[in-house]
């Protein structure tokens, strides 16, 4: 019986071929299919989730990790990287993540190619939990904000959210901490002038070292911050039609 989430220590990695075969069994004993993988989370987590099921194809990790930060679950993603499965628990109120690889090697990886696999509610606990047999290895706990930061400007989506996409201005929030972020350049410059005016994503993408993807990934990382001030009011958003008309949380 393949265990999950192996609370202690280093487990030593599912092949992701091994890992796939035993999603195959599951599939193939449930009447719901690939969908049956989702059942065991909160309806309203497996409805957005939902969202990003691509045909023949697997979930993108910003995907699904935003869900889930959204949603504020503790649940376990597994990752394929490389030939191994990691499996990678979010804890979005603590603003951690518990991974059996450090995040800095799976960061040195082509993020473009990390893929989910499967998602579950989390076995393991946060760090002070009462269950203190279910909490992991302090050393495999890392910040989930440098994780989310990364994979929004390296991962592989270069296009919005559908919570912060649609007309729209933006606006970095006065009180976001960038502190520990990897950020520099054009990068730092555009993060300034956000702090200071509100601009569409047509506008940033005209600023130098810049282009609609790489706004785009920018605003991705600043949301999934909590630090990105969605405005569908400001007369600029009125303006912007790049893209549809879905609300998002932050905004206003």
């Amino acid at each position: 019986m393949f265990e999950p989430t192996i609370p202690f220590g280093e487990p030593e990695l599912m092949r992701v071929s091994d890992f796939r075969r035993y999603l195959d069994e599951l599939d193939g004993n449930s009447t719901q299919g690939p969908t049956s993988r989702l059942a065991a989370l909160s309806p309203s987590l497996m409805a957005d989730l939902m969202r990003f099921e691509h045909q023949g194809e697997s979930s993108e990790a910003l995907e699904v990790l935003a869900a889930c930060v959204r949603h504020s679950r503790n649940v376990t993603v597994h990752l394929a990287h490389a030939d191994k499965v990691v499996p990678l628990t979010v804890f979005p109120q603590q603003r951690l993540a518990h991974s059996p690889v450090d995040t800095a090697i799976l960061l040195e990886n082509r993020l473009t190619e990390l893929r989910v696999l499967h998602i579950e509610p989390a076995t393991l606990r946060p760090p002070g939990d009462p269950e203190a047999n279910l909490v992991g290895d302090a050393s495999a706990h890392y910040p989930l904000g440098h994780l989310l930061w990364e994979l929004a400007l390296r991962g592989h989506r270069d296009s919005l959210l559908p919570e912060i996409a649609g007309p729209a201005a933006y606006r970095v929030s006065p009180g976001l901490d960038m502190g520990g972020l990897r950020i520099t350049g054009a990068l730092l410059a555009a993060v300034d002038r956000l702090r200071r005016n509100t601009t569409t994503l047509r506008e940033m993408a005209d600023w130098p070292g810049f282009d609609k993807r790489r706004a785009a990934r920018l605003l991705n990382a600043i949301y999934l911050q909590a630090g990105l001030i969605v405005s569908r009011t400001h007369r600029a958003a009125f303006s912007e039609s790049w893209f549809g008309t879905l609300a998002g949380f932050g905004g206003r």
